[in-house]
């Protein structure tokens, strides 16, 4: 006799946010994220409960293993590099949702190409500006022309994550950027199983996905600049419903009993 599977269980608390980052009052992304994290609550009924953790302190095991989502925000360089990646490495591995934006996306990409395709050696280059030589194991660069401060226009891929949340192909997105992936690198991160589902007008990779993934979404752009800052972007809001999924499919793990 077959069974059907018990429906996630609605969740009976919030879910734990890890914003992973080195929170500047400098940094604008990081003074929007408490308005965003207010209005899903307030205006879209998604209660989260957001925990900052320096990078420095992403580099201590476990550090983001008991949360239900986590977000990679903007500020890189980080003060650790290896931290950034743990937190990635952790979402990605153990199917937490995640969301990486502008320096997330860039380490995400970074992550990826260590851990899963290799080399090991993958490069940022701004994390290293002492050793600015362009070599086969640069992955992010200086982009040919500055996103700081500027919009571009994105396209997205039919059928895929990215454009099923935005509801459209076409969007108009916000950046504050200088760096981003070496174009000649991102098929061997394809061939390994990443797909980038965003470009520019140009092509340039903007965003990436992992299929098979809960909720494995990077951006280059900032989406947490969005509007004017009282309704979250639809990755934002995306993440915080992957999140209370999680939640509810915990309690229904606990709940269901064990075999007769």
């Amino acid at each position: 006799m077959t069974t059907t599977p018990p429906e996630a269980a609605p969740p009976s608390r919030p879910a734990r946010l890890a914003l992973v980052g080195d929170r500047s009052p400098s940094v604008r992304s990081h003074q929007r994220i408490p308005g965003l994290l207010a209005a899903l609550n307030e205006r879209h009924g998604l209660a989260v409960d957001p925990y900052w953790i320096p990078t420095q302190d992403a580099e201590l095991p476990g550090a983001v293993d008991g949360f239900d989502a986590v977000w990679l925000l903007p500020g890189s360089p980080y003060r650790s590099e290896a931290g950034a990646l743990a937190a990635v490495r952790t979402a990605r591995t153990r199917g937490i949702p995640f969301l990486g934006t502008c320096g997330g996306f860039q380490h995400a990409l970074l992550e990826y190409a260590r851990d899963v395709c290799g080399p090991a050696g993958a490069r940022h280059l701004e994390n290293d500006p002492s050793d600015a030589e362009y070599g086969d194991d640069v992955l992010i660069a200086p982009l040919a022309c500055s996103l700081v401060g500027r919009e571009g226009r994105l396209r997205t891929v039919p059928g895929s994550l990215a454009e099923r949340l935005l509801g459209s192909r076409e969007t108009v997105e916000r950046y504050h950027c200088g760096y981003g992936p070496v174009p000649g690198l991102l098929p061997r991160l394809e061939a390994a199983g990443l797909r980038f589902t965003g470009h520019d007008t140009e092509g340039a990779a903007r965003v990436a996905e992992l299929p098979g993934h809960p909720f494995y979404l990077a951006t280059l752009f900032q989406p947490e600049l969005s509007g004017d800052g009282n309704d979250p972007h639809p990755y934002i809001r995306a993440l915080a419903e992957a999140a209370l999924a999680r939640v509810g499919s915990r309690r229904t793990a606990t709940a269901s009993p064990g075999p007769a």
